[in-house]
């Protein structure tokens, strides 16, 4: 107490040096709450990767939207077959793989639902079942997506020409209905009374349809074009999107392949919304990379804040104390222990903020809760790696000036005297 005693101004040194010391703790708890925040972004971000979407190499896979209308084409067999027509032509282009028709996974478009009865339920007069998604497909459009096949088999063209009450439902729908897919082979759904009974063939992986991070939806699959009673003439989908699977997806010379092959079959159809899959998969992770990287550079720049201010501080006190450094190496002090001594003084600082930070963490967290994906706000790696890097910075940023202490000479300090 005596050696930090000397000189006029050493009250009002301490009172800096408190508030200095009250600014790194506060820009340590700042840098670990931004990169808690960045943290959790990331492994949503990961835990996203891992995600199956309902389709396969998103980058191989080419879509466009075409729409016939009635003006054009009145008659549903007509609009059917001209669609299937497009699709021959489309397959016949080299390097195309498969093409099929009905609306991909991601797309943002608007949604069709309805009741969904199975025949071998029991339903009160006033009993109304849950509302589920549905959608009109062509044969080979889930083996062109890449979405899995899990029982039963496909739609074929003579069932669809021949308005067989058939259809598809994905995996999630079947187990609720009847316990397993298998089980749901040969059952019978229909989406109303007065709607003809159409027999379940096929069974299909389930698929995220409003975004990754939202649970996959039970989805029933109907024909392309059928007859949704006896007594009405049938109905097609007149826009609908084409899917092609191709290693030339995106590039320019194969889009002008793709539209000289749909105007080979007819002239005025315009094609739209011409993308890859790839394309929609990114702007469906887009809020959740914009909000990563806004977080990360918060994360880091308050990080650097934070590492500036610790050194700062170190460096401060070292000058503020040369001459007791001066006085306890001319009294045999080691410079290990004088490093030890500065170094342990950041640690504290940082341990500090970090305490703050952790509580202040817990609280803000579950703001993010929206946003995040297979983890919780509470994410025990998270919680666990960020204080580490907060303590690793601060050790980096005090080793310097506490070393530069240590090599003090106490004859040239104490000389100035």
């Amino acid at each position: 107490q005596a050696l930090r005693g000397a000189g006029r101004g050493i009250s009002l040194g301490r009172e800096r040096h408190r508030v200095r010391n009250a600014l790194v703790i506060a820009q340590v708890a700042m840098a670990l709450v931004l990169l808690v925040s960045s943290g959790l972004m990331i492994r949503t971000f990961q835990a996203l990767g891992t995600v199956q979407p309902g389709f396969t190499d998103a980058t191989h896979l080419q879509i466009m939207r075409i729409s016939i209308p009635p003006s054009l084409l009145p008659e549903a067999q007509r609009v059917t077959r001209t669609q299937n027509n497009i699709a021959d032509k489309l397959a016949s282009i080299p390097g195309v793989m498969s093409v099929g028709m009905g609306e991909m996974p991601l797309e943002e478009l608007p949604l069709q639902a309805d009741a969904i009865y199975a025949e071998d339920k029991i339903y009160s007069p006033n009993e109304i079942p849950p509302i589920r998604l549905y959608k009109f497909i062509s044969p080979g459009f889930f083996r062109t997506a890449g979405t899995r096949l899990v029982a039963g088999r496909d739609l074929t063209w003579t069932e669809v020409y021949g308005f067989r009450p058939v259809g598809i439902i994905s995996e999630n729908l079947a187990r609720e209905l009847w316990g397993s897919a298998a089980a749901a082979i040969g059952k019978r759904v229909r989406e109303y009374p007065g709607m003809a009974w159409r027999e379940v063939v096929g069974v299909v992986e389930d698929v995220h349809e409003n975004g990754l991070q939202e649970k996959p939806p039970a989805i029933v699959y109907w024909p392309m074009m059928m007859r949704l009673r006896d007594d009405v003439p049938p109905n097609a989908m007149r826009t609908t999107t084409f899917v092609m699977r191709t290693r030339r997806a995106g590039t320019q010379s194969f889009l002008e392949q793709v539209r000289q092959a749909v105007w080979s079959v007819n002239a005025s159809l315009p094609v739209a919304s011409v993308r890859t899959m790839q394309e929609i998969y990114d702007r469906s992770l887009a809020r959740t990379s914009f909000t990563l990287v806004m977080l990360a550079i918060a994360g880091s720049m308050a990080l650097l804040l934070g590492l500036i201010g610790i050194y700062g501080v170190i460096a401060y006190a070292v000058s503020q104390r040369r001459r007791e450094i001066g006085i306890r190496v001319a009294l045999g002090a080691q410079q290990s222990e004088l490093r030890h001594m500065f170094v342990s003084h950041a640690l504290t600082l940082t341990a500090i903020g970090v305490a703050i930070g952790l509580a202040a963490s817990a609280g803000l967290m579950r703001l993010l809760k929206s946003l995040l994906f297979g983890i919780t706000p509470l994410d025990p790696f998270t919680y666990a790696s960020v204080p580490v890097v907060l303590l690793v910075t601060a050790l980096a940023a005090s080793y310097l000036p506490a070393r530069r202490a240590a090599a003090v000479d106490p004859v040239e300090t104490l000389r100035a005297e």
